[in-house]
């Protein structure tokens, strides 16, 4: 049996013609373990397709006898031309991934079955049903289903080209989140629900990576105090460095982040979301305090950690004077990787919702949907202008001169920080180039000039 799975990416971060450079790109840990999953009985060839780091043409797959797409929100409809091109060439098509567990009968449009939720116990016996010709249109995660204690196969990294990352070791010890954040699309699509990994058994999956950083893709690597504590201090002997996500909270915790920048933790991508005290209740995120940002970067930086800092646009509580009022504390504080996006209404989401029954959603096509475009009617200001804030704030924070002064202050992990921002400056330079009318065409799957 011939699998191809395909990893669909958007406009903005495809090979090629995108504007994400190698410097911020780690290999998808979705593709290695669904790889890992599939039965070894089942003898299967696979090949492997990810758009965010090679151009390909999928004439040249007609030969496989499944494909498998994970798709987001905002690759849905990118996923959903690539599945109607091999359903009309009778190849059998999969999807699963976030958006077709949010939006499973949309996605069964496009697609023989419909996988939702996670997909380790799911996965395997729709490929053991494909193969006995009884396929069934639609498999669920289970209620009950226990990712801590799953049959959990280690991620096949051997797919990778280690020339087209940053890095290969990508590996997670949650999963889910246990936040409610209003705006997020992996807390409504997993109810809440936050699982963890056996510490023995992550660091085993440690053993197996070579080199000595670790990306880890968790949502939060802290929501659990107990775990995460075990986790550290396991961590510690084995003189690695790693990158994660956690909340802010955890710089005002003494023991907490002492562990934690003793475990190896060089860098955390922190949802900062606002410097309004106002926006962070409206997303459901009064754990974040405005008034304690610049000490908790500070707290960070003393123990050599960088921080990511993630903002968001668009809330009913931002005034037109939000951008340069961000753009400025980024400076101050010296972010090392500021990140800036849009309010997005994923489907399922609170804002979602809220935003729907206002009547305030003006765009419908998913290829909007990556936190970058507008696709609602703010209410203190018009989208175009949202649009150019978004814009302006992303110039003026990767100008060199913001680089030079962010990074010449906080010093922590040059050697990823300086790529990453120089990344980020052609990133910002090059955005406002991915108008409407460039992502509106994703039903051309054929690469340009073929």
């Amino acid at each position: 049996m011939k699998i191809l799975l395909v990893l669909p990416h958007g406009p903005i971060h495809r090979a090629v013609s995108g504007s994400y450079k190698r410097s911020l790109r780690y290999a998808p840990l979705t593709l290695a373990t669904l790889v890992a999953l599939i039965p070894p009985e089942l003898q299967a060839e696979v090949r492997v397709v990810d758009e965010g780091a090679e151009a390909w043409d999928p004439r040249s797959h007609l030969d496989v006898d499944l494909v498998g797409i994970s798709s987001m929100t905002g690759t849905a409809r990118r996923s959903y031309a690539i599945a109607d091109f091999f359903r009309q060439n009778r190849v059998p098509v999969i999807i699963g991934g976030i958006h077709a567990t949010l939006m499973p009968h949309e996605a069964k449009q496009h697609a023989d079955c419909v996988i939702t939720g996670l997909a380790e116990d799911t996965w395997p016996q729709a490929l053991h049903d494909f193969k006995a010709g009884r396929l069934q249109p639609f498999y669920h995660m289970r209620p009950d289903f226990d990712w801590g204690s799953c049959r959990r196969p280690i991620p096949d990294r051997s797919i990778f080209d280690r020339k087209k990352y940053v890095t290969v070791n990508s590996i997670e010890a949650t999963r889910g989140c246990a936040h409610h954040c209003s705006f997020c699309a992996v807390a409504t699509a997993w109810n809440n629900r936050y699982f963890t990994r056996p510490v023995a058994e992550i660091m085993a999956e440690i053993e197996t990576l070579s080199g000595p950083e670790l990306c880890f893709l968790d949502p939060s690597l802290t929501c659990n105090r107990e775990f995460s504590l075990e986790f550290f201090n396991a961590l510690k002997p084995l003189k690695k460095w790693w990158v994660g996500c956690a909340t802010i909270d955890v710089a005002h915790d003494a023991k907490f982040l002492a562990t934690m920048a003793e475990s190896g933790c060089r860098g955390l991508l922190i949802g900062f979301e606002s410097v309004s005290q106002d926006s962070l209740h409206e997303v459901r995120k009064p754990f974040n305090k405005v008034g304690q940002y610049k000490e908790a970067v500070k707290k960070l930086h003393d123990h050599g950690i960088g921080v990511q800092a993630c903002f968001v646009f668009g809330l009913d509580t931002d005034d037109r004077d939000v951008f340069k009022r961000t753009v400025d504390f980024v400076y101050d504080c010296e972010i090392d990787l500021p990140q800036f996006s849009v309010l997005t209404p994923f489907p399922g989401t609170q804002v979602f919702a809220d935003l729907e029954s206002q009547g305030r959603i003006i765009e419908r096509d998913w290829s909007l949907y990556d936190a970058e475009h507008v696709v609602f009617r703010p209410k203190n200001m018009s989208p175009e202008y949202l649009q150019r804030g978004l814009i302006y704030a992303w110039q003026h924070a990767y100008s060199l001169r913001s680089i030079f002064k962010r990074l010449s202050g906080s010093r922590c992990l040059p050697a990823v920080a300086i790529p990453a921002n120089l990344g980020y400056n052609f990133y910002a330079r090059n955005l406002s180039r991915f108008t409407h009318e460039i992502m509106a065409h994703e039903e051309e799957i054929f690469p340009a000039g073929s």
